[in-house]
C-alpha cells in the first residue's frame, strides 16, 4: 500500500512512522517538568514546560522545539537530554501552533513568543536570560534556525542554535533527496498535500522562488550578519530529509558569518530521529558544545 504525505497524518501511518522514529516520536518522557504548562501565549498550544538542572540559578536553558511535519508532535515527545540537565543546562520544551489551523508565519511567531516570555520571566523560573540556545529536531529544526536568525536580525541574540535532521530550503528538498539516491519515505515536498506546502498556504512547485526565501538558507542568502555558533547532526541513512539539507544549512551559516562556530557532523548509520541521537555518541558532543557557548562571560 502506497502512503502518500496527506495520509501520514492518521491512523496506521503515524502509528508506522512512529515505530520507525520519524520525528522524533521515540518514547514520551517520564521525567516530570519542574514547571508544567506555563503559558507563553493566547492560543491554546502557546504552552511550555521547564526542567531545572540540580543546583542553585540562575541557569543557562536551551529552548527545544518538537518535530512533526508541522502539523503533529509534542513537547512531551522525546526523551529529555539528562546529559544536558547534568551540565547543570535548563531546558524548556515548547508546544506550537500547528500548519493545520494556521500557515506560516505563525509558527515562528510562536517561537520567538516563548523567547520572549522566557526572557521576561526569566528570574522567576531560575533562568539567566542572557545564556540561550535554540535546539530543533526535524521541523523543530526549520523552526529553531529561523527563530535564531529572527533574534540575530533584531539585535536580540542567541547564545547557540542546535539543529538536529531539519529541513531548511524547501525549493531543493527533493532534488536532494533524487541526488543522493534515495525515495523519499513522505513522497515529494513540491506536492499540494506536503507538510511544507500546507505550512506555506501554496504549493512549493508554484512558487520555488518564495519557499525558498522564506527559509533559512534563502534568509541568509546574501546576508552579512553575525551568527550564533552552530551545532548540527543528521543521519547518513535519513530517507525523509536529505542529510545535505544540512550541509546547506551549514554552508548558508559560514557564508554569512565566517566567524561563527560551526560544529557539524553525520550520524552514520542514523535515520530520521532515530535512537543514535539520544546515544552517548551525539548527547556527548552536545552537551560540550552547549557548555562551552553557555558559559558565563567576564
Amino acid at each position: 500500500m502506497k502512503i502518500t504525505r496527506r495520509g501520514l497524518t492518521y491512523g496506521i501511518g503515524a502509528i508506522a512512522l512512529a515505530g520507525a522514529g520519524y520525528w522524533g516520536w521515540k518514547k514520551t518522557t517520564t521525567l516530570p517538568p519542574t514547571f508544567a504548562n506555563l503559558a507563553y501565549g493566547t492560543d491554546a498550544r502557546n504552552i511550555l514546560d521547564i526542567y531545572l538542572p540540580a543546583g542553585a540559578g540562575p541557569h543557562p536553558f536551551v529552548l527545544e522545539i518538537h518535530g512533526g511535519a508541522f502539523k503533529l508532535g509534542d513537547k512531551t515527545a522525546n526523551p529529555v537530554q539528562t546529559e544536558v540537565l547534568a551540565a547543570g543546562i535548563a531546558i524548556v520544551r515548547i508546544n506550537y501552533r500547528f500548519s493545520s489551523t494556521a500557515i506560516w508565519p505563525a509558527q515562528g511567531q510562536d517561537c520567538l513568543a516563548a523567547v520572549e516570555f522566557l526572557r521576561a520571566n526569566a528570574a522567576a523560573y531560575g533562568l539567566d536570560a542572557a545564556r540561550m540556545a535554540v535546539w530543533g529536531q526535524s521541523a523543530g529544526g526549520f523552526l529553531a534556525a529561523s527563530t535564531v536568525i529572527s533574534l540575530a536580525e533584531a539585535g536580540k541574540p542567541a547564545q547557540a542554535l542546535v539543529d538536529f535532521y531539519g529541513p531548511v530550503e524547501f525549493s531543493t528538498m527533493d532534488a536532494d533527496m533524487a541526488a543522493l539516491g534515495l525515495t523519499a519515505a513522505m513522497g515529494q515536498t513540491s506536492v499540494p498535500d506536503s507538510p511544507e506546502s500546507a505550512l506555506l498556504g501554496f504549493d512549493v512547485a508554484s512558487n520555488p522562488t518564495a519557499a525558498r526565501a522564506m527559509g533559512p538558507v534563502g534568509r541568509l542568502e546574501g546576508k552579512k550578519i553575525s551568527l550564533a555558533p552552530l551545532f548540527a547532526r543528521h543521519g547518513d541513512a535519513d530517507n525523509f530529509i536529505a542529510h545535505t539539507q544540512t550541509q546547506r544549512l551549514v554552508d548558508a551559516w559560514r557564508a554569512s558569518d565566517p566567524r561563527a562556530p560551526i560544529d557539524f557532523a553525520l550520524v552514520a548509520g542514523a535515520g530520521h530521529g532515530t535512537s543514535e541521537f539520544n546515544a552517548s555518541g551525539v548527547a556527548g558532543p552536545l552537551t560540550v558544545f552547549l557548555t562551552t557557548v553557555l558559559k558565563p562571560q567576564g
